[in-house]
């Protein structure tokens, strides 16, 4: 009964898991607080959801997308960034595409032919726009007017705009990064009159949501290039592992009813998972979505009957565990090289002995004051370490990798 066509976990592919686990606080973030305020016509700041690779930021915002779509929102799809691509072609392309749903082709009025011509040269050339002063203004500023004119759209059809924009650590160009943070940022800022019930005119935000998505990294180099103007329009999450209740729960569905799943032969089956083998599962993922999917897959594939046993997780994860390694070794290998001497000394002491002074000594520093710069970044932009008075580890699969035969035992 189980088959690749139907397996509802999906690891790494940036597309929103059928089995969801946690963030419950992001997304009733959206749904609460978010959409409700830009509806009713309160300014709300962009977000910046970052994290360590594997933490399902991007399938995050996916699902807050699909949750937007779902009520007749309007949103961009995922805007991914590569490295060293131009940021403002990217996201002009998908803003004219806002346009589209918003009716703009259509209208007759002429500021709207000219912002509309103005982001499809975006599109076309992006930021070497700037170049050609005769082309019109500044390629962010005709993104910010467009943009204009599609949450004004919105506000008369009583929807709420969504743009994502993915792998922003990826924008390498600092005039690039301030121009596209300058943008999106006027976009949500901007105050237009709006004329209220009785008559009365207003100036309202517009309900225009932004969410960049990325490397905890981005957070630092956005603020340095962009100040206190950045934290102002944007607020900024820094996402952890999920904990294993969270796991727990979005497991339940196969050890209590069973998860329904087409048979093969026209009708509907139910999966349903032994409660040593989620146990295991939740184990073996250590909080981290990645392997959650990882491992849940595996144990989908292990077998074809409709209880997945604790056999089908030992079985699939042998044949994940080189996955689920690399994958940890890639967050490791790209600290730099002084955190990743912090990560494994600290890794190396006791639980009880990882305070600050303890790691410097086993980095060869007399005083703890020397590692505070290292500790500092751990701590506060990756979330990797939390410090106190014992030192403790947030990302709990890089200190198991580190300190247990994780992903082996």
């Amino acid at each position: 009964m189980r088959s690749p066509l139907n397996n509802p976990f999906t690891p790494g592919s940036d597309t929103v898991p059928e089995v969801w686990a946690g963030r419950v606080t992001q997304l009733t973030e959206w749904s609460q607080v978010v959409r409700p305020r830009l509806h009713a016509g309160l300014a709300e700041r962009g977000r910046t959801i970052l994290g360590e690779p594997g933490l399902g930021k991007s399938t995050l915002v996916r699902r807050i997308a699909a949750h937007a779509t779902a009520a007749g929102d309007w949103a961009t799809p995922q805007v991914r960034i590569p490295v060293g691509a131009d940021p403002l072609k990217a996201v002009a392309s998908a803003i004219l595409r806002l346009a589209d749903l918003a009716g703009l082709p259509a209208a007759r009025e002429q500021r709207i032919a000219e912002a509309l011509n103005r982001v499809r040269a975006v599109a076309a050339s992006g930021i070497s726009l700037s170049l050609d002063r005769q082309a019109g203004p500044e390629p962010y500023v005709a993104l910010t007017e467009l943009l204009v004119e599609i949450g004004v759209a919105a506000r008369r059809a009583g929807r709420v705009v969504l743009v994502h924009v993915d792998e922003v650590q990826n924008i390498v160009d600092d005039r690039a990064l301030s121009q596209l943070l300058i943008s999106l940022g006027d976009a949500i800022t901007v105050r237009v009159p709006t004329e209220l019930p009785g008559g009365v005119v207003d100036e309202l935000p517009l309900p225009v949501a932004v969410y960049l998505t990325g490397l905890p990294e981005f957070s630092e180099r956005a603020s340095s290039r962009n100040g206190a103007t950045f934290a102002r329009r944007f607020a900024t999450t820094t996402l952890e592992p999920l904990s294993d209740d969270d796991l727990r729960f979005a497991l339940s569905a196969f050890t209590r009813a069973g998860w329904e799943a087409a048979d093969g032969a026209g009708g509907i089956g139910r999966i349903r998972m032994s409660a040593d083998a989620a146990e295991r599962i939740v184990s073996l993922s250590h909080g981290e979505p990645f392997l959650f999917q990882l491992a849940g897959e595996r144990a989908w594939y292990a077998g074809t009957g409709e209880t997945i046993t604790l056999d089908d997780v030992r079985a699939g994860w042998e044949a994940a565990r080189y996955e689920a390694a690399a994958h940890v070794e890639r967050i490791f290998d790209r600290l730099p090289a002084k955190e990743q001497e912090f990560v494994r000394c600290m890794a190396e002491l006791e639980p009880g002995k990882r305070t600050a002074t303890g790691i410097a000594r086993a980095m060869g520093y007399a005083h703890a004051t020397n590692v505070g710069p290292f500790a500092q970044r751990l701590d506060t932009v990756r979330g990797i370490i939390s410090r106190g008075r014992n030192y403790a580890f947030r990302h709990r699969a890089l200190e198991a990798y580190l300190t247990t035969s994780w992903p082996n035992g």
